[in-house]
């Protein structure tokens, strides 16, 4: 299966430290086996090849050396800058870790200048499109509001796998990467905070509720929630002002990269996975061509709402309502009219007879037809 950041990869294999991150068992350790036939690869997790870390004793006579999990390492932004500057490239020197490892920017020492960084997000239906080959894109977007779209339990094609593989997934996320990571020692209250975040996904989410629910402060579930962030478990869509004093004080929306673990009716589990896909190609075109988008959602004072706004160089390029069965044309896109009168506006659907376009351009879509072809750079 070869991965849509694979050629992007290796066309700075040659020239640039990589970072490779994104959530656990997307497939990062085997996207990188993929890269050379020629490689060396340690895991911080395996006790014998952390003392090769620590020795800096692995074969230097192949083409690429994985570090997997480094960030466990202390200081490693410092290690790894030494081994750059020390030794150079060859051996290209291929870095990847199940959390964020840009945090360079606020601490210890800086990688500036000798890095690229890639986020592999799990499968869309882009990605299904161009590597499976499926005759049914319908059917492949019900599977993925079934199972999510990890590679393993969506190409098992069973939901009592799944069900099985999501509960450990979290579990080591929770037990193992977090202790390992943080210093946290309310991991039932964190796993309580993700059942809640289950029923919220998609919503605007109030700090001060989820305390009063977890019976803490406001700033301890925003440092819960950072935390879950930085570890690929949730993402985070903020709402869109020109004022961004403003923006930061409003409720934002969280999702999960797992869509088959949001709760509720199946319109959420939808809008999850839209989200999912505009991040997807969001970062995978900042990664590989350095543009610049970000995703947000509106909603305006007097609670009409859009679910996506998408801004390319800070400006609002596009707007998604995304439905179940509603082919007519949401009338909240109407109420941002004044603020963006010739912005793209899409409404995806997912039981749609028939797709249609309206004169000022608004447009409503099947969700599996559009989400397949997703491609910000097109007009």
């Amino acid at each position: 299966m070869k991965r849509y950041l694979e050629t992007n990869i290796k066309n700075d294999l040659d020239n640039k430290i990589i970072l490779l991150t994104g959530p656990r068992q997307a497939g990062k350790t085997t996207l990188s086996r993929m890269l050379k036939t020629s490689y060396d690869y340690l895991n911080y997790d395996n006790a014998e090849h952390r003392l090769g870390l620590i020795d800096k004793s692995w074969d230097r006579s192949k083409a690429l050396i994985i570090f997997d999990e480094l960030h466990k390492l202390k200081n490693w932004k410092s290690w790894l800058k030494g081994v750059y500057d020390t030794e150079g490239i060859p051996p290209s020197i291929l870095v990847t870790g199940s959390a964020k490892l840009d945090t360079y920017k606020k601490v210890g020492d800086s990688l500036a200048g000798r890095f690229f960084q890639f986020r592999l997000h799990p499968l869309d239906l882009k990605e299904i499109k161009n590597i499976l080959r499926p005759k049914d894109l319908s059917k492949e977007l019900d599977h993925m509001l079934n199972v999510g779209g990890f590679p393993e339990p969506f190409q098992k094609k069973s939901t009592q796998f799944y069900n099985r593989w999501k509960k450990s997934h979290l579990d080591i996320i929770l037990k193992q990467d977090l202790i390992d990571l943080e210093n946290v020692q309310q991991i039932t209250s964190i796993e309580t905070l993700i059942q809640l975040l289950k029923k919220r996904a998609g919503s605007p989410v109030s700090y001060s509720s989820l305390a009063r629910d977890l019976q803490c402060s406001d700033k301890t579930v925003k440092r819960w929630l950072t935390i879950l962030e930085n570890m690929y478990v949730i993402f985070k869509v903020p709402p869109f002002h020109r004022n961004i004093a403003r923006s930061i004080l409003k409720a934002p929306k969280f999702y999960f990269y797992d869509t088959g673990q949001v709760s509720g009716n199946s319109g959420a589990k939808l809008e999850n996975i839209v989200a999912c896909a505009l991040l997807k190609e969001i970062q995978y075109r900042e990664d590989c061509f350095g543009e610049d988008r970000q995703l947000f959602y509106i909603k305006n004072k007097d609670g009409k709402e859009v679910d996506f706004l998408i801004t390319e160089n800070e400006t609002p390029d596009l707007m998604i309502e995304v439905k179940w069965s509603d082919a007519n044309l949401s009338p909240n896109f109407a109420s941002f009219d004044q603020f963006f009168p010739s912005i793209r506006k899409i409404q995806l659907v997912k039981e749609l007879n028939r797709e249609k376009t309206y004169p000022g351009g608004a447009e409503v879509r099947t969700a599996h037809t559009w989400l397949a072809g997703l491609d910000l750079a097109h007009k």
